[in-house]
């Protein structure tokens, strides 16, 4: 394994709804069976829902755990978990809290302390405000992680993967690789839009994540099967 790959990766995608949790609970998993001590952790979480048990949970943040081996509430893995599903800035806002990047940074750096590889999630796209003056890409530059880029394979998918691609590149970030996630319904000349952003993202392609078997698809209010993430897992590979 490269050093890169030991001290992990920060996922983003094209869009919100677009694979991020997926694809990095199956890159810790591929992480954790290389011998790597790996966690998920994300930034900022919106939108919660209440289990069986009574507990407030959050299904990134679930899908995490189960991909990190880590049992419910066991290790904090988000600073900030807002319960209204919408624009974190802009529930934060309504809620009187401030979303610091500084807070973020000091649970990721705890992280990295106590494992080897840390798997950092973004929140939607690139460049998500957290508050007036900062937004995820300055977090995404402090940590400075190689980046994985998510794109959900949907009309408007290459415009979105190649403006996020200059975002990123405009940071002073590496682009490690990118991952096609196909979406519940497989686009229109899928192959084809694939090799076209081949063509225009000069960074390794890491493999296609076809549509989840009907058996282990995410359910609503849930976080993602661990067979789920195996079954995506099988289908990218890390970067070298």
């Amino acid at each position: 394994m490269t050093l890169s790959t030991s001290n992990g990766f920060f996922v983003t995608g094209t869009d919100t709804e677009v694979g991020k949790t997926l694809v990095s609970g199956a890159l810790i998993l591929k992480l954790r069976e290389a011998g790597i001590h790996t966690v998920g952790f994300k930034p900022v979480v919106a939108g919660t829902y209440v289990d069986t048990s009574g507990q407030k949970l959050n299904e990134d943040l679930e899908t995490l755990r189960i991909a990190s081996g880590l049992h419910s509430r066991e290790q904090s893995l988000c600073p900030f978990i807002l319960d209204m599903a919408a624009a974190p800035h802009l529930v934060a806002q309504k809620n009187k809290i401030h979303l610091d990047a500084t807070r973020i940074l000091d649970e990721f750096n705890a992280l990295t302390s106590a494992f080897d590889s840390v798997v950092v999630e973004g929140v939607g796209g690139f460049l998500v405000p957290l508050n007036e003056q900062e937004d995820l890409g300055d977090v995404a530059q402090a940590m400075d992680l190689p980046v994985i880029l998510v794109v959900g394979m949907r009309l408007g998918c290459i415009n979105h993967a190649l403006l996020t691609c200059e975002a990123i590149v405009s940071r002073q970030l590496t682009i490690a690789g990118w991952v096609a996630n196909t979406l519940s319904e497989e686009m229109p000349l899928l192959a084809e839009n694939i090799q076209t952003l081949k063509d225009r993202i000069f960074t390794p392609f890491l493999g296609l994540v076809p549509p989840l078997p009907q058996q282990i698809q995410k359910l609503e209010n849930a976080p993602y099967s661990i067979e789920a993430l195996e079954f995506a897992a099988e289908h990218i590979k890390l970067p070298e």
